[in-house]
């Protein structure tokens, strides 16, 4: 029998030992991340839960990711292999702390971090059996660069007929502390002018000893994480204000997340306290919080603040609606079709005006209706959360095909391959019947639909005031602008003297007609060219084939226009089929969109870099002038605006001279960075050219139309220097 002593130094020991006594796997991992498995229990019990803890041990200066990581990161992911019958429960996520890297911020832990698991032995095990448990587990670990790493981890535990007390194990303790709960406390969501505040009702006692607060949402899309977080607290209770993210509505979705409190003790030292909350939605004004700022100071906006241009009020976007679909007429995709319609006007000069107005109307109907299905179906899909903006179909490579097989098919038809009469552009002698009216109205649906990749002067601000009105007022620019690009061929219906300046109808008709289809070819190969940086060479390959066999059912259809019936029906059926075949199997044939989209054009000699809000942050901070070029390979105007201004030599060597940073963002593809980018200048669409002073300051938006002159002169002023020499200047 023991003695007393001994007695008492077993008791001792056995207290000690205690941590130790918890069931743990082999310690696996690399050198910046060693992992284990921690079980709260030695032995399991059939049907009864308990709990598996994932221990991280993370070198300094590293840091592993939360459930939601930030602007950047992987939350880790355990991927449970356990015996048949036996089920794991999600991750039970202790609260994270916040990493800022320049001006991104993630959310994470460093030094050790215990990530909890229940689980659940299946019903049918028996006491003296062993169950083994494998997990395969995958983390990402940053410093200044990251690396994805993974390690398997195995632990058995033995079954047993009664569940013991839980091991006291440290890491365990720590996690379990470290875990939120949920907020006792009512919460509110509120807009408040161009922030959200979050209010929680706090009882005094508590309010008067938080010093600290940091809110964490638990999905991207909610907040800027690396905004401003600002602390007041009075009457009201306490009151964050955040700057949420583009597209986020607090009247409509409330914030959900994690809220760290940090408080001071009576004994003068602190402690974190984690809540999970859901704010209830409330409509309200600005705070009535007393001014007792306590939270710090955080990175700003990546892109800076700049006075935005959705400001401009509803009457000025009407007018600048309507003046930049005027201009849209100008642009070579509209050009074409609109003379190919004013042709068939001068045709009917003295005709019966009724008809001719009836045209004029209907292709204005046609155009205003595209307009309010283009404008309806972006306000739903951006209300939706999708990050779009102005000419966003030309970012799908199905409808960039169907479009380039549609001018083709134009071309053909306009150069004499083929000929439908009347039917879709109302050629010809048949004004003023039926189909030349439906001619008319789908005309002016080809008009739109060829205007849409096109950006015109006056049209940033009309549709950046557009896409954040109310849906009425929204539709009523997006009309204005359709009225604007119906407008000059609706006035010549009206009025059709003004068309006697036209030579009288004859052979040069019909060869004018024909030179038409060439632009159209031209629009077509530009399509092809945008395939090719969307889906590369097999989209190409995709869309050639489907305009050879398309060109061959064109041929077939009007060489056969002399067969009999019978013949003919049969020609007709198999050009058709030719036609469908071409139209819906081709799209089925393009790859899978790359995540990278090539360059959409050189700009000569100026080295240009991807853009990044990061890369933005980093050059302004150093001090450095930059030059941002929000462009896409679908949009028309972009690419004039880079052959005239940045092709040119004087503007290379402006840019070299001045030490400008060339950035270029390419949203050829669909860009939720760039398109959040725009948004915050009140743009929905391209170009914007943004260029950034040396030493600091706002932006300068330049005009979207540029010129040589204008580029200079802005290079000249941004980079704080003696005036920049012209071209054909003295040496």
């Amino acid at each position: 029998m023991l003695g007393l002593k001994a007695l008492v130094a077993l008791m001792i020991l056995s207290l000690l030992a205690g941590p130790s006594l918890a069931a743990q796997s082999e310690t696996a991992g690399t050198e910046r991340v060693q992992v284990r498995l921690l079980s709260d229990r030695a032995g399991v019990v059939p049907g009864k839960a308990f709990t598996l803890a994932l221990e991280q041990n993370i070198v300094p200066g590293w840091h592993t990711y939360w459930l939601n990581p930030g602007d950047s990161g992987l939350p880790t992911e355990i991927d449970w292999q356990l015996p048949e019958g036996a089920r794991a429960g999600p991750i039970l996520w202790p609260h994270p702390h916040r990493f800022d890297v320049g001006p991104i911020t993630n959310y994470g832990f460093s030094d050790r971090v215990a990530l909890l698991s229940e689980i659940v032995p299946p019903e049918n095990l028996q006491p003296g059996d062993s169950f083994p448990i494998r997990a395969q587990v995958r983390w990402l670990v940053c410093e200044e660069i990251c690396i994805p790493e993974e390690a398997e981890l195995a632990l058995t535990l033995p079954a047993v007929a009664t569940l013991g007390e839980a091991v006291q194990h440290p890491a365990l303790e720590a996690a379990r502390s470290d875990i939120p709960v949920a907020s006792p406390w009512a919460s509110v969501t509120r807009q408040a002018g161009e922030r959200v505040e979050l209010h929680l009702d706090l009882p005094p006692a508590t309010l008067d000893s938080v010093i600290e607060a940091a809110f964490f949402p638990d999905a991207w899309g909610q907040i800027l994480h690396s905004g401003e977080q600002r602390l007041w607290t009075g009457q009201s209770g306490l009151v964050l204000s955040l700057e949420p993210d583009t597209g986020f509505d607090p009247s409509r979705t409330p914030l959900r997340g994690v809220l760290v409190l940090t408080e001071r003790l009576a004994d003068g030292s602190e402690s974190h306290r984690a809540l999970t909350l859901e704010a209830k939605i409330e409509q309200g004004a600005m705070s009535t919080a007393t001014a007792t700022e306590a939270g710090g100071t955080l990175s700003a906006l990546p892109l800076g603040t700049a006075a935005r241009f959705s400001d401009v009020g509803f009457l000025p976007a009407l007018l600048f609606a309507l003046l930049g679909g005027i201009v849209l007429n100008l642009m070579p995709c509209v050009f074409p079709v609109l003379s190919i319609k004013i042709l068939s006007l001068s045709q009917q000069l003295g005709g019966d005006r009724r008809h001719m107005r009836r045209h004029g109307f209907v292709y204005t109907l046609g155009v205003l209706v595209s307009f309010a299905a283009v404008g309806g179906l972006l306000l739903s899909l951006r209300a939706g959360g999708e990050a779009l903006g102005w000419g966003f179909q030309f970012q799908s490579p199905t409808f960039v095909l169907l479009m380039a097989l549609l001018f083709f098919a134009l071309g053909l038809m306009l150069s004499g391959v083929f000929s439908l009469g009347s039917a879709l552009i109302g050629i010809g002698a048949g004004l003023g019947d039926k189909p030349g009216l439906s001619g008319s109205f789908f005309t002016g649906v080809l008009a739109t639909l060829a205007a849409t990749p096109c950006t015109a002067p006056f049209m940033g601000a009309a549709i950046g005031f557009a896409v954040t009105a109310s849906p009425p007022l929204a539709m009523a620019v997006f009309l204005s602008l359709g009225l604007g690009l119906a407008l000059p061929y609706l006035l010549l219906t009206l009025m059709p003297q003004a068309l006697r300046w036209l030579p009288k109808p004859g052979a040069w008709m019909e060869r004018l007609k024909q030179l038409l289809a060439f632009p159209l070819f031209g629009a077509a190969i530009w399509l092809v060219w945008v395939l090719a940086l969307q889906s590369g060479a097999d989209g190409v390959l995709a869309v050639l084939a489907a305009m050879l066999v398309l060109a061959f059912a064109a041929w077939l259809f009007q060489a056969t226009r002399g067969l009999k019936r019978t013949g003919r029906l049969a020609a007709t059926a198999s050009a058709v089929l030719l036609l469908l075949a071409s139209v819906f199997a081709a799209p089925g044939l393009l790859p899978a969109r790359t995540t990278a989209v090539a360059s959409a054009v050189s700009d000569g000699s100026i080295e240009s870099k991807p853009f990044s809000p990061e890369r933005v942050a980093a050059l302004r901070a150093e001090g450095q002038p930059v030059f941002v070029n929000f462009t896409a390979a679908w949009c028309i105007t972009c690419l004039v605006n880079e052959e005239i201004a940045f092709r040119d030599e004087e503007v290379a060597r402006a840019f070299a001279d001045a030490e400008v940073t060339y950035l270029k963002a390419d949203w050829t593809n669909r860009d939720p960075v760039i398109a959040e980018a725009l948004a915050a200048y009140g743009r929905s669409g391209v170009p914007l050219y943004l260029l950034y002073p040396a030493g600091g300051g706002e932006a300068a938006v330049l005009p979207q139309i540029l010129t040589v002159g204008g580029v200079l002169e802005a290079l000249q002023a941004a980079s704080n220097r003696p005036p920049l020499r012209q071209a054909g200047a003295m040496q």
